[in-house]
């Protein structure tokens, strides 16, 4: 049932960006990306457990910083880092013991992510990247 709830609210969710234009500016999914992979770090607060908030910590600074470059050069790279959130959702507990996490968000998560990867991958090919910000000197 997660999945499916996930499926559908991720559409929901780019389909209401996409009719408000807030995809026409290109820091939404990245910073989609960066609040998706704090939610790990939340489930951890939740759980009372330092050790697992330092990893996910460090896993969700992996993610940030994948989503920054690829708002600075390419979504391509938020179109990947969404799918690979979602690929480690599937083995998250494999990576990281954190009790803090519902038994249902894994597959809710993942379902969320790979949705919007391919949405976000079907709007770029469809019309294309805003010219990336590159920082200034």
């Amino acid at each position: 049932m997660e999945y499916i709830v996930g499926v559908l609210m991720a559409l929901v969710v780019a389909s209401l960006a996409t009719f408000a234009g807030f995809d026409r500016h290109r820091v939404l999914y990245p910073f989609v990306t960066i609040l998706i992979a704090s939610y790990y770090c939340l489930f951890a607060i939740m759980g009372g457990t330092v050790w697992a908030l330092w990893q996910e910590a460090l896993i969700a600074s992996l993610f940030a910083v994948v989503a920054i470059i690829s708002f600075k050069t390419s979504l391509w790279l938020t179109v990947a880092a969404l799918a690979g959130h979602g690929a480690m959702d599937l083995v998250h507990y494999h990576i990281v013991s954190n009790s803090g996490v519902p038994s249902w968000w894994p597959g809710f998560c993942a379902s969320v992510d790979i949705t919007l990867a391919i949405y976000l991958a079907l709007h770029i090919a469809k019309f294309g990247e805003a010219k990336p910000l590159l920082m200034e000197s």
